[in-house]
């Protein structure tokens, strides 16, 4: 799993600069930024054998094309699947590679040695490798996870693309708008969830999903109308937003969870 932390330690990195997906025009530095974040980490962890060459170059492509089928996708509309199934491709081939990688050292494992993270390295008895995969895991699912929802919320209609948005068309209000706080609160709530449970706290884990479903709830609530909308949106597409949504964000904490486990 060495190969995969430093890849989205980079893809991370990147869906950061270019705020999630909602920044068009920000995809060459996003992939500028990504690219030497995956380099230096590399070298930092002491990734240069042959076969972790041609890893780094798999791991380059990929994150060069989920940030432009991604970006291209949020803006236009289409393209989801493929978007998708360049990070999930990216993914499973860094996996798949993962049994040729070079055991993860150098600098960083030094830098470790010498901090003492008991929280990261010793509390787990974990290798090097595991600290960049958590690190990793955690620059994903403060910003990839958002742009990942954002891909479904698009293809199933809950969001509008980007070229559509402002067109005269559409100038009705999103169901997003109407549950504001979400693109701040799915990133906090997935790390949440893989803390407790990289902590072992499952059970607190679950509480966080459970209350974010009632604190949501009376909010949906209480803007009902008696013609069933919500401020010229119809509670259905609310209410699918926010399942969708959320359901998708929770299944990144959890998948995170268990590839960290």
């Amino acid at each position: 799993m060495t190969w995969l932390g430093v890849w989205l330690v980079g893809v991370g990195l990147a869906d950061l600069v270019r705020g999630g997906g909602e920044r068009p025009g920000r995809e060459r530095a996003a992939v500028l930024v990504g690219a030497v974040a995956v380099v230096l980490t590399a070298l930092l962890a002491g990734l240069h054998a042959p076969v972790d060459l041609v890893v780094l170059v798999g791991s380059l492509v990929a994150l060069v094309l989920w940030v432009r089928w991604s970006q291209q996708s949020l803006t236009t509309g289409t393209g989801h699947v493929v978007a998708l199934a360049s990070l999930a491709g990216g993914a499973v081939w860094l996996v798949g590679l993962s049994g040729w990688a070079s055991e993860a050292g150098g600098p960083l494992r030094d830098w470790l040695g010498w901090a003492d993270l008991p929280a990261l390295v010793a509390a787990h008895g974990r290798s090097t490798a595991h600290v960049l995969l958590v690190l990793g895991l955690v620059l994903a699912n403060l910003a990839t996870g958002n742009v990942v929802v954002r891909l479904v919320l698009v293809a199933i209609g809950a969001v509008r693309p980007v070229e559509r948005a402002g067109t005269e068309d559409e100038t009705g209000p999103q169901a997003s708008e109407q549950l504001r706080g979400g693109r701040l609160l799915g990133p906090m709530e997935r790390v949440v969830i893989l803390g407790l449970g990289l902590a072992g706290q499952l059970g607190a884990a679950g509480l966080v999903i459970a209350a974010k479903g009632l604190i949501r709830f009376p909010e949906l609530q209480s803007k009902r109308s008696d013609h069933e909308s919500v401020e010229g949106v119809g509670i259905d597409e609310v209410t699918e937003y926010f399942l969708v949504g959320s359901f998708v964000s929770w299944l990144l904490a959890l998948g995170g969870l268990v590839l960290a486990g």
